[in-house]
């Protein structure tokens, strides 16, 4: 990626690295052949990142939320740091522009996956970390999460519920669901169901039951969407 790549993210990042090879490292999705070049995938800065992101959520709503219970919180907890709800801040600040990715992972609609989004979004934050220090990923966290710290009563419902009203909202038709297909023994079958809703292109995911693979589904179009109409 060249330097105006990189400054450009920057900014939207917040942030200017001292090292540009963590940004760089983080935005390489595994698909690439590193192996030609110096530098690795952002697998383990994803790790990193998943721990950091989890400390900062976890500290902002132990402060936001004085009287919950352990229980309360970790509901709470784990609707921010969800891969859902990670992909969704990656698809808000247009992280998939910049990602470095295979030529058949990029044909085949990486930029958009939002398994792919979280987990480059999770390397950014391992990097801000390495690079800047907890001061350097607070801020970037606080930036994009902290209306979400406030909204967790909604972000707790399933993501079916949550697409549902997200259609209400604009007199929309409720989102329908298609089973398109079924695999796998009886005792352990793997459905395929796709979700339409408000005109936009169906996606389908895959799930051990109807109910799980709806609900992954409308998770995956959640993330498609701008948390803020």
């Amino acid at each position: 990626m060249t330097d105006t790549r990189l400054d450009a993210l920057c900014g939207v990042l917040g942030y200017r690295f001292t090292r540009p090879a963590l940004l760089t490292e983080a935005l390489t999705h595994p698909s690439v052949d590193t192996s030609r070049q110096v530098g690795r995938d952002y697998d383990r800065l994803e790790f990193l990142g998943d721990r950091v992101l989890g400390l900062i959520v976890s500290n902002r709503l132990f402060a936001r939320f004085p009287d919950a219970d352990a229980g309360d919180l970790a509901v709470r907890f784990n609707a921010l740091v969800r891969k859902e709800t990670v992909a969704e801040v990656a698809h808000a600040i247009g992280l998939g522009d910049f990602l470095h990715l295979s030529k058949s992972e990029s044909q085949g609609g990486g930029r958009a996956k939002p398994a792919i989004l979280a987990n480059a979004l999770e390397a950014v934050i391992g990097a801000l970390f390495l690079d800047g220090g907890l001061p350097a990923a607070e801020a970037f966290v606080d930036a994009h999460w902290s209306e979400r710290v406030d909204r967790t009563s909604d972000a707790m419902k399933d993501p079916k519920t949550r697409l549902q009203e997200w259609a209400q909202k604009d007199a929309m038709r409720p989102p329908t669901y298609t089973i398109v297909a079924q695999a796998g023994p009886p005792h352990e079958p793997v459905f395929t169901v796709e979700v339409q809703v408000g005109g936009r292109p169906p996606l389908r995911a895959e799930g051990r039951s109807r109910r799980a693979a709806e609900q992954a589904v409308a998770a995956a179009m959640l993330a498609t969407l701008d948390p803020d109409d």
